[in-house]
């Protein structure tokens, strides 16, 4: 199968997975490591309205953290808190329902509408899941809410950079596939 093809079919999820699948193990990344493009990911897959993807995208994330508590990684993020990350994800992918339902106006305009979703979801899940984690985790007994703001509003940059850059290049390879299908057709 061509890779235009591949692109253009219902078989894209599947690099979505993949993309979960290498990053999710390391949530900041490193020298050696890709950042966590899980949000990214639940933003992209919203584009396909599949509710079906969506629950299998949870489960899949719950899958590879406990693969990765499994080989040592720290279980400090499995708490109560954890549940908060359903609505986390949710907001990401019906941020990308919402994106993709945007068509009109310019490709300008389109565009920044849809960066303006993004950073509003990516910034909304940074809140949930922070938030919870703060009030649930058990953790933070010795901290103030605004002491616990304080100390993890650094994250916030890197947690909104990882998630725009993935998805506009989620967004741009579709773009690319797209422009190349009409070539091919005209």
């Amino acid at each position: 199968m061509a890779l235009k093809q591949w692109i253009s079919s219902e078989r894209l999820p599947l690099a979505l997975i993949g993309l979960m699948v290498l990053t999710r193990f390391h949530h900041f990344g490193d020298v050696l490591h890709l950042p966590d493009a899980s949000l990214a990911v639940f933003y992209l897959a919203g584009f396909y309205r599949h509710k079906l993807l969506l629950a299998f995208l949870l489960v899949l994330a719950c899958f590879i953290d406990f693969i990765a508590i499994s080989q040592g990684t720290s279980s400090a993020c499995i708490s109560p808190a954890y549940a908060f990350l359903l609505p986390t994800y949710a907001v990401m992918w019906q941020a990308g329902r919402y994106s993709c339902a945007l068509h009109t106006g310019t490709v300008m305009a389109r565009l920044a509408r849809t960066a303006i979703i993004l950073c509003m979801a990516t910034s909304a899940a940074f809140a949930i899941a922070n938030s919870s984690f703060y009030w649930f985790s058990g953790n933070f007994a010795d901290l103030t809410f605004a002491q616990y703001l304080a100390a993890t509003q650094h994250y916030f940059p890197s947690y909104l950079l990882a998630t725009v850059l993935y998805a506009a290049l989620g967004w741009l390879i579709s773009q690319l596939f797209k422009s190349s299908e009409v070539i091919a057709y005209s």
